[in-house]
C-alpha cells in the first residue's frame, strides 16, 4: 500500500522555467485561477479530514496477521487501506496546490507538512502489509479471487505486483540487512552533487566581447549557445576539460554507484541491474534492448538532421559545440490564454468529441492556474490526486507559443488522469511512469501538426518544423546514447571487469562519435567530449531512467502517425491508454493502443516522421533560396 500511495503523489511532469512574478494573486482575474474549493470548501474542511486520518491511521495496524485468514479478511483490509489512501491523496493534493500558489506563506507550508507526516506515519503502520501478502501462496490467492469477485476486480493488479516479486524477495532477516544499507545507498549521488556544484573549481573563459565568465553547470547552459563560434568552442573545451581533470575521482564515484546497483540486483536474484530496474514496472529487458538496437539502425536519419543543421547554420564543418545553437530563428508568435485555449480545441479535435468537451469543461470549471504571481511555484505540472473531483494544472503563462505547447503537454497528463479516474476504480487509476508521458507527447505532436498546417508564413512554418526536429534529435538520439552508456558500464561490472574513469571516457567517446558520425565527417566530436558523461547527473541520481524520455516520445509520435494513417480505429485504440490507468501493465496498455514496444515499428514510424519534417524544411529552404 505504501508503494501505491507514493506513486499517487508524484506529479507526472515538472517543466523547470523561471518567469518574472510581479503580480499579486489578488490582482489576477478569477477565470485564470484554479478553483481549489472543488476539493475542499474551506481549510477547516481539509483539517477535519486530516484530523480523521490521524485517528484512523492507527486502526490499520489491526489487520496485521489477518490477511491470509480468508478472502473476506484480505478484501476488508485492502478496502480500508485504499479508502485511507484516497482521502489522504485528496488532502495532499489540496495542501500541495495551495502551497504552490505562494511558497512564501508559512501557514500553507505547514499544511503540506501535516500531510507529509501522515504519509510517513501510514508507511510505518502498514509496513507489515506487503510482506504478509507475499507469504500467501499463489494457489490460495487464486482461490480468494474465485471466492470474492470484488477482491479480484479491485486488487488483482496490486496483489500480482507483490506476488510476482516473490522470487526476488529475501528472508525477513536478509531483507533487514539489505534495508540497512539504505543509509549509504545515496552517498555517491550526494558526493557528486556537493563536488560538482560547490567544491570542484569552475573554469573561466574570456569571450570575444572581453567579458570573463565563470562556467558553473548553470552558466554553461547559457553560454554553450553563444552566437560567436570561437566563444562556443572555448566554453565547451574549458567546461568539459574541467570535468576531465577529475575523471578518476568522478569515475570511481560513478563506478561505486554502478557496483551498488549490481550488489542489490544480484542479491535479489536478478540476472542484471537492468532487469532489476525495469522490473518495478514489469518491463521486459527487450524494451531497452530494442530501443538501443533500433536507434542505432537509424543513425543515418540523425546524420541527415546534422547535415541539415550544418546547411542552415552556414558552416563548412559541424562541431559538437554547434549543436546547441538554435536551428532556426525564433518567430514571434503571441497568444493570450483564450487564444491558446482555442488553438488546442482545434488542434486536438482528432481525439474526439468527448476529449474536446472535457477540455472545454477544464477551461470553464477552472481546473487550471495560469498566471505567474508573487511566490508562485515556477514551471508546470498536472496532478490527478483528487480522484473524485478532477485533475488540476499549475503553469505560468507568458503569452508565447511555448505557453501553448506547455498547456498542451499538461492537458495530456490531465486528460490521462481524468479518463483513468473516470474509468478505473481508485485502486487501478494510477498509471506507470513508462506510459505517463505518452499522453502529453500525443498532444504535442497533434499541436505541432496543426500549427505547421496553419502557419501564416514560411518563417513560422520553418520555426515550428525546426523546433520539432530538434526535439526529436535531442530526445530520441541523445537520451538513447545516454541509455547505451549506462548499460555498457553496468555490463562491465556484471562481467567482473574493472571500470575506471578512463574506461568510462573511452566507452562514452566511442558511443558519441558513432552516434554523431565523427568518422564519416558528419559532426566533429572533439576529444574533450569524452568527459561529458561526468556532467550528466542522471547517471548518479537515477537507475536506468533516461531511456523513458526516448520511448515516451517514440510511442506518442507513432500513435499519432497511426491516427493519421488509420483514422478512428487508431484513435479508439489510443483510449486504451487514456482509460487504462493501472488496470494492466504498461507494455500491455501500449500494445492495446496499437503499438508493440518490443518491435521495431514505433521507432520506424517515428523516424519516418522525422524524415518527413526534414523533407518539408528542405522544400522551404530550396523554394526560398536559403
Amino acid at each position: 500500500m505504501k508503494r501505491q500511495l507514493l506513486s499517487l503523489l508524484i506529479f507526472p511532469i515538472l517543466i523547470s522555467s523561471l518567469f518574472a512574478q510581479t503580480l499579486e494573486r489578488d490582482q489576477i482575474d478569477e477565470k485564470y485561477k484554479w478553483r481549489l474549493a472543488d476539493i475542499y470548501a474551506s481549510v477547516n474542511d481539509w483539517q477535519a479530514d486530516v484530523d480523521m486520518l490521524n485517528t484512523d491511521v492507527e486502526k490499520l495496524a489491526d489487520f496485521k496477521g489477518t490477511l491470509a485468514q480468508s478472502s473476506g479478511s484480505l478484501y476488508t483490509a485492502l478496502k480500508t487501506g485504499n479508502a485511507f489512501i484516497k482521502t489522504l491523496s485528496k488532502a495532499w493534493t489540496y495542501a500541495s496546490n495551495l502551497s504552490n500558489e505562494n511558497l512564501n506563506l508559512a501557514e500553507n507550508q505547514a499544511m503540506l507538512q501535516q500531510t507529509n507526516a501522515l504519509i510517513t506515519k501510514f508507511g510505518e503502520v502498514t509496513a507489515y502489509f506487503e510482506p504478509e501478502v507475499l507469504q500467501i501462496p499463489k494457489e490460495k490467492i487464486d482461490q480468494f479471487f474465485k471466492e470474492n469477485s470484488e477482491l479480484a476486480v479491485n486488487f488483482d493488479m496490486y496483489i500480482d505486483n507483490i506476488q510476482r516479486l516473490r522470487i526476488h524477495t529475501l528472508t525477513e532477516a536478509e531483507e533487514k540487512i539489505l534495508a540497512s544499507f539504505g543509509l549509504i545507498s545515496e552517498v555517491q549521488g550526494d558526493v557528486y552533487d556537493i563536488f560538482t556544484n560547490a567544491e570542484k573549481p569552475f573554469p573561466k573563459v574570456t569571450l570575444a566581447s572581453g567579458e570573463e565568465v565563470e562556467l558553473t553547470p548553470a552558466s554553461y547552459t547559457k553560454y554553450r549557445s553563444e552566437e560567436n563560434r570561437e566563444d562556443r568552442a572555448k566554453v565547451f573545451e574549458a567546461f568539459f576539460n574541467g570535468y576531465g581533470n577529475f575523471k578518476n575521482t568522478l569515475g570511481a564515484n560513478l563506478g561505486g554507484k554502478v557496483k551498488k546497483d549490481w550488489v542489490y540486483a544480484k542479491n535479489r536474484q536478478y540476472e542484471s541491474s537492468l532487469e532489476a530496474a525495469l522490473n518495478s514496472d514489469n518491463l521486459p529487458v527487450s524494451v531497452y534492448e530494442t530501443l538501443i538496437e533500433q536507434v542505432n539502425n537509424n543513425l543515418p536519419t540523425l546524420h541527415r538532421a546534422l547535415d541539415l543543421k550544418k546547411r542552415m547554420l552556414g558552416i563548412d564543418e559541424l562541431h559538437y559545440y554547434d549543436l546547441y545553437v538554435p536551428l532556426v530563428q525564433k518567430v514571434d508568435m503571441s497568444f493570450t490564454v483564450e487564444q491558446g485555449q482555442n488553438v488546442l480545441l482545434d488542434a486536438l479535435k482528432p481525439l474526439g468529441e468527448e476529449y474536446i468537451s472535457t477540455l472545454q469543461k477544464s477551461y470553464a470549471e477552472r481546473w487550471i492556474d495560469y498566471m505567474p504571481t508573487t511566490g508562485k511555484r515556477s514551471g508546470a505540472y498536472s496532478t490527478g490526486g483528487a480522484y473524485d473531483i478532477h485533475p488540476f494544472i499549475l503553469m505560468n503563462w507568458t503569452d508565447d507559443y511555448e505557453s501553448v505547447s506547455t498547456l498542451a503537454h499538461e492537458l495530456g497528463h490531465t486528460m490521462h488522469s481524468y479518463f483513468s479516474n473516470k474509468t478505473q476504480p481508485f485502486s487501478k487509476a494510477d498509471y506507470a511512469i513508462f506510459v505517463a508521458e505518452i499522453a502529453s507527447t500525443v498532444n504535442e505532436n497533434l499541436l505541432n501538426n496543426y500549427m505547421v498546417k496553419n502557419a501564416k508564413t514560411d518563417e513560422e512554418r520553418l520555426y515550428l518544423l525546426g523546433s520539432y526536429l530538434e526535439l526529436l534529435r535531442t530526445t530520441i538520439f541523445r537520451q538513447t546514447s545516454f541509455a547505451e552508456f549506462e548499460w555498457e558500464i553496468h555490463k562491465k561490472v556484471e562481467r567482473e571487469e574493472p571500470i575506471t574513469g578512463k574506461d568510462m571516457c573511452a566507452i562514452y567517446f566511442d558511443i558519441v562519435k558513432r552516434y554523431y558520425g565523427h568518422d564519416n565527417a558528419v559532426c566533429v566530436v572533439d576529444d574533450y567530449i569524452q568527459y561529458e558523461w561526468a556532467y550528466i547527473p542522471h547517471f548518479l541520481g537515477y537507475n536506468y531512467y533516461v531511456f523513458q524520455y526516448a520511448t515516451s516520445l517514440i510511442y506518442g509520435t507513432a500513435i499519432v502517425e497511426k491516427m493519421i494513417e488509420n483514422g478512428q480505429p487508431s484513435v479508439d485504440a489510443y483510449y486504451n491508454i487514456l482509460k487504462g490507468g493501472g488496470s494492466k501493465y504498461a507494455t500491455e496498455l501500449i500494445q492495446d493502443a496499437g503499438i508493440d514496444p518490443m518491435s521495431p515499428e514505433p521507432v520506424t514510424l517515428t523516424i519516418q516522421k522525422m524524415n518527413k519534417v526534414m523533407d518539408q524544411m528542405e522544400e522551404i529552404l530550396s523554394r526560398t533560396n536559403k
